[in-house]
């Protein structure tokens, strides 16, 4: 298993979505209440168009754990740029640069965390993590933070196995409550 860059090239985009970020939002479906994909939209088209887009920006960043392996156990030298190969997860991240009038440093944003059916389990999102926090290091950060839906019990459950501590709370409510 390999981790590459999510190259800004809209072929690799649409098949990371159509292969990674389309089951990432099913399984949100089936587990977080009232998460679901819009009905009046390709979301494949938009989401493709949108993702090309945060890949431009200098502090975004989405990694692809592909199984590049062929049968004989070499890797496939091309997979980094053709990202070729079975996808099997992915993290995005995002730096939060700190404003100057806060004392605190910059931290990694740790947006998106998914690995498929068949490797969970596995050490793979323990793997994407350890790269993600690995690239946030050179960039200087110090901290990693992540949002997670509570009643995704699974996630919230890993992410304290890998030290993630409850920091703030975040509350919702409609604008016609008041």
């Amino acid at each position: 298993m390999s981790v590459y860059p999510l190259p800004t090239d809209e072929a690799a985009v649409r098949r990371y979505v159509e292969e990674l970020w389309v089951p990432y939002h099913g399984d949100l479906e089936a587990t977080v209440e009232g998460h679901a994909l819009a009905d009046d939209v390709d979301p494949i088209e938009e989401e493709v168009e949108f993702r090309l887009d945060r890949l431009e920006g200098e502090n975004y960043q989405t990694w692809i754990a592909v199984d590049d392996l062929h049968s004989d156990g070499s890797r496939d030298e091309t997979a980094l740029v053709h990202i070729e190969g079975e996808f099997a997860g992915f993290i995005a991240t995002e730096i939060d640069r700190s404003p100057s009038v806060f004392d605190r440093l910059d931290r990694l944003l740790v947006s998106v965390l998914y690995v498929s059916e068949p490797c969970r389990g596995s050490v793979l999102a323990q793997d994407l993590v350890r790269h993600a926090v690995g690239q946030a290091r050179e960039a200087g950060c110090v901290e990693r933070t992540l949002n997670v839906d509570t009643d995704n019990e699974r996630a919230v459950d890993f992410y304290g196995e890998l030290g993630f501590v409850t920091y703030r709370c975040q509350m919702l409510a409609s604008v016609d409550t008041l």
